[in-house]
């Protein structure tokens, strides 16, 4: 298979979003014009899309949407469940715990981890907040692939470091600041800051 870009993958999952809505409507067939309607984006996009994974639908009937809404399942990779580690337990990771989506789409906060003697012991949504020292030891009884960082830029570093070295595969991290990890270890940035500079460029811009 040819290497996909995150831009398409992004894609699938806006289209797997779309689909689960008409799957909750009692909708069974959908045209890839009414989901490149919704997604902001052309038919001849979807079509391009489904295709990096094989043959989809037909022609003048349009895709099943519960086959086509499961095979992007099984595309994604939303066929498991993934423990998760939360590094941070400020706003940002409160929020996060408290998200219902993660779990309805199969990832599970496992292990809560801060430095601040205040919030250790704390039980958020049924899991204790731990002594960040215990990282190390607390990982490797309950081994997760995926960690959220959410704290304070100038600790950031030192935490992924520690996560690559317990074997940690993928990173999503708030903290407003560039991680270096090894090139085996993925790594999405939430750069709210950024994210409303581009709002303020849209609306400078109109």
């Amino acid at each position: 298979m040819p290497k996909v870009a995150e831009s398409t993958i992004r894609r699938l999952s806006l289209y797997l979003r779309f689909l689960e809505e008409f799957e909750e409507q009692g909708i069974e067939t959908v045209s890839s014009e009414a989901l490149a309607g919704r997604g902001g984006t052309t038919s001849a996009q979807v079509r391009k899309d489904l295709s990096f994974f094989g043959s989809f639908g037909k022609r003048g009937l349009g895709y099943s949407v519960p086959e086509l809404a499961g095979r992007l399942r099984t595309i994604i990779g939303l066929g498991q469940r993934y423990p998760l580690a939360l590094i941070g337990a400020g706003k940002i990771g409160s929020a996060l715990v408290q998200h219902r989506g993660f779990a309805e789409r199969g990832f599970d906060i496992v292990a809560i981890f801060d430095r601040d003697p205040e919030k250790i012991g704390q039980s958020w949504n049924g899991h204790p907040v731990r002594d960040i020292s215990d990282l190390e030891a607390a990982l490797a009884a309950e081994p997760v692939e995926i960690a959220v960082i959410t704290t304070p830029a100038d600790a950031a570093q030192d935490v992924a470091d520690r996560l690559v070295a317990i074997g940690v595969k993928a990173i999503l991290n708030f903290a407003p600041v560039q991680l270096d990890v090894p090139d085996v270890v993925v790594v999405k940035t939430v750069n709210l800051a950024l994210e409303l500079e581009v709002l303020s460029y849209a609306l400078t811009n109109r």
